[in-house]
């Protein structure tokens, strides 16, 4: 008697075990920032600059589409805040965290990132950045949380444009790309859910699912995250354009 409840307790523990690594996988590495449309300029810098200068991207709120779900409706509700108002704290909030971003990264590589919103001194070897974000889409995340796959997924989208200025001489445009992020084709609870039926557990799988799309939603999928992920894409171009001029290592552009 005893015997059998141990095996079947050490049952359970392996099915929930399986259950979570598995989903755990499949929950991870889908979403990612990406560069596409780089179109470069003849001509590179070759000399590493003294700076780099990140300007705030320009995004207007009717460029922020909110989140469609009725949670979501009812929370803005709760709130008191107007439509409107979560439009444009959301792309206040995203521009923000692009530009943080961008110069938490360069400044990890070693370069002199600085956050800024006046000219470039006249007397310095620098690199500009700057942008703008063309769409801030909070997607839906019921969907994505019981569905995913990509239904309900988060987006944001920019155009970005790098420019040098030789001290003493005048900006010249570098590169211009599109970078974007999104939260990925993560399955769903639904999809999980079927990982149990492997091991016999599909109650087992569900829940450990559920809870595992609980922290993957807040960890990897919103405008927040998309945002962050968008700023990483783009310190890595900036970095590849380091890597051509021969003043930064490739290291960089990796990962």
């Amino acid at each position: 008697m005893f015997t059998s409840i141990k095996l079947i307790k050490k049952n359970t523990a392996r099915a929930a075990c399986i259950a979570m690594v598995s989903a755990s996988m499949l929950l991870t590495g889908c979403a990612g920032g990406s560069v596409t449309n780089a179109s470069a300029a003849t001509t590179q810098p070759t000399v590493r600059p003294d700076n780099i200068y990140v300007y705030t991207f320009d995004t207007q709120a009717d460029q922020v589409r909110l989140d469609g779900g009725m949670l979501q409706k009812l929370k803005t509700h709760i709130d008191g805040s107007s439509a409107a108002q979560k439009q444009s704290g959301d792309a206040a909030e995203v521009r923000e965290q692009v530009a943080n971003e961008i110069v938490h990264q360069l400044q990890s590589m070693g370069l002199r990132a600085i956050r800024s919103d006046i000219p470039a001194p006249a007397d310095q070897n620098v690199l500009m950045v700057q942008g703008s974000l063309d769409s801030i889409d909070a997607g839906n995340r019921r969907r994505r949380m019981l569905i995913g796959l990509g239904a309900g997924k988060s987006e944001v989208s920019s155009s970005v444009q790098i420019f040098y200025k030789p001290a003493g001489g005048a900006p010249r445009l570098v590169q211009s790309f599109n970078a974007s992020a999104d939260s990925g084709k993560a399955p769903g609870i639904a999809e999980t859910a079927g990982v149990g039926a492997a091991v016999g557990s599909i109650a087992t799988s569900a829940a450990v699912g559920g809870g595992l799309h609980a922290v993957s939603e807040t960890k990897h999928a919103g405008v927040s995250a998309d945002a962050t992920r968008l700023a990483d894409a783009v310190a890595k171009q900036i970095a590849q354009i380091g890597v051509s001029g021969g003043w930064l290592s490739t290291q960089h552009t990796k990962g």
